[in-house]
């Protein structure tokens, strides 16, 4: 098998990328654009040692779960992945790729599962977008997605994982930029004026927020701009971000407030959140509250409890957990998200969580040396490496009846369960949990019980 050769594959498998997986003659190959079921005529375009790329050709029989992705762009931006594929069959696919690394990785024969929690609604569930700016070959003025591994934008002013009111609000700043010939922000000469347009939604409140990053200090006639914005119902922040590094983060440090206040808010469950336009926030807060509230069932609080909640963020699941606990003690490396998740606390009324800045694998291990701290219970949450060595090594010495782990990567995941259940715990139940549809990522949460 070399490059160019035209082959015909079945499509078994996803990759943690969302390509198609078929084999030929022994070799691996990755194919985009394809489901499982598929099978399909591909052209390869590079090869590897045990695997190798290729691209779509054409189908010759579309696999059963396969359907007509409803985003007219979706093959394009590559932000869902597997929008051709039907829910069922997506929740499917999530399932086994948590089971399969728990299997494989965790060295669980048979992990105690509970059926994936499912999104009610796989569309309109995003509360955050953030849309580069910039313009297309003919020079016209567009916002969209950047294709999959490029800086190109694909036009998209209504991506259908958001909220429909993005298009209405990328509308009029796009019109203010024609009408005051504002221009984009260029990547290769580091020149232009707006690099993104970024929007969060309040889902319960009805809050919206509009923060245009810049690369510079104020955009032409704002008054004007945010006067518009702000006929829109709901709108309650309007800002802009100053970003003047030649970086690929898109949020500066800086904030301007063009109109209202420099923050919306909104609720998980009976918590309220104040979220400002550098803050983290769950984007999908209507799953969210399930996957907490599976959180809060596997901690199993009485009252009586004291809980540490590791990599805690703006103490989403701390405010959570302290409401049926005695005691919570989160940690977090962002000084930013500590302050939020402080200030959430006093704004809930929330008296008995306490937060710490610094690294988990840091404050943890210090605190039971020095001070010899105790839990009941603890929660991790942490990004996608999983948690440092060092951070399981005190858990374990710390002893707590339960652990509860909150996962986005089931393979990190795995990895940690392997070494906790090696040393004193027993995985009692896990339950993925799908915050990300049409993608394919999935959540997941693990209660661990100390075997006694």
């Amino acid at each position: 098998m070399k490059k160019d050769d035209v082959l015909t594959v079945t499509i078994e498998d996803l990759s943690s990328e969302g390509l198609g997986i078929g084999h030929y003659d022994g070799f691996a190959l990755f194919v985009k654009d394809t489901v499982i079921g598929d099978i399909a005529e591909v052209k390869v375009m590079k090869m590897k040692k045990t695997y190798g790329f290729a691209r779509l050709v054409k189908l010759i029989r579309p696999s059963k779960d396969r359907i007509d992705a409803p985003c007219p762009v979706a093959r394009q931006c590559g932000g869902c992945q597997i929008q051709a594929m039907s829910y069922d069959a997506q929740l499917h696919f999530k399932e086994g790729k948590v089971r399969g690394n728990l299997q494989r990785i965790g060295k669980l024969a048979d992990p105690p599962m509970e059926p994936v929690i499912r999104m009610e609604h796989p569309f309109r569930y995003r509360n955050k977008a953030q849309f580069p700016v910039g313009r297309d070959k003919n020079g016209k003025l567009i916002a969209g997605f950047y294709a999959g591994r490029t800086h190109s934008i694909i036009e998209c002013r209504d991506c259908l994982l958001g909220s429909e009111i993005n298009e209405k609000i990328l509308d009029i700043v796009l019109y203010h930029m024609e009408q005051y010939h504002v221009q984009p922000y260029d990547e290769a000469s580091g020149k232009g004026l707006v690099r993104h347009i970024m929007t969060r939604v309040g889902f319960r409140t009805g809050q919206i927020m509009v923060s245009i990053v810049i690369n510079g200090e104020g955009i032409p006639a704002g008054a004007a701009l945010a006067e518009r914005l702000a006929q829109i119902p709901g709108m309650t922040s309007i800002t802009l971000n100053v970003n003047k590094e030649k970086t690929n983060v898109i949020m500066g440090r800086k904030l301007k407030l063009l109109w209202g206040q420099e923050y919306i808010e909104d609720t998980i469950g009976d918590v309220r959140f104040r979220i400002s336009p550098l803050s983290f926030y769950q984007v999908n807060p209507v799953q969210t509250e399930k996957l907490y509230g599976k959180a809060l069932e596997y901690a199993g609080l009485t009252g009586e409890e004291t809980v540490w909640d590791l990599y805690c963020g703006i103490g989403t699941i701390s405010l959570f957990l302290a409401q049926k606990a005695k005691q919570v003690y989160g940690v977090e490396i962002v000084p930013e998200a500590i302050a939020d998740a402080r200030r959430n606390a006093e704004l809930n009324g929330i008296q008995n969580a306490e937060f710490y800045v610094g690294k988990a694998e840091e404050v943890l291990p210090e605190k039971y040396a020095a001070e010899g701290i105790y839990a009941d219970v603890i929660v991790v949450d942490p990004p996608r490496k999983g948690c440092e060595q060092s951070v399981l090594e005190t858990m374990i010495q710390m002893e707590p009846r339960r652990i509860v782990y909150v996962s986005c990567d089931s393979a990190t995941l795995a990895r940690d369960l392997k070494y906790l259940c090696e040393n004193g715990y027993e995985a009692e139940k896990i339950c993925p949990v799908d915050m990300f549809g049409n993608s394919v990522h999935v959540e997941t949460c693990v209660l661990l019980s100390k075997i006694i």
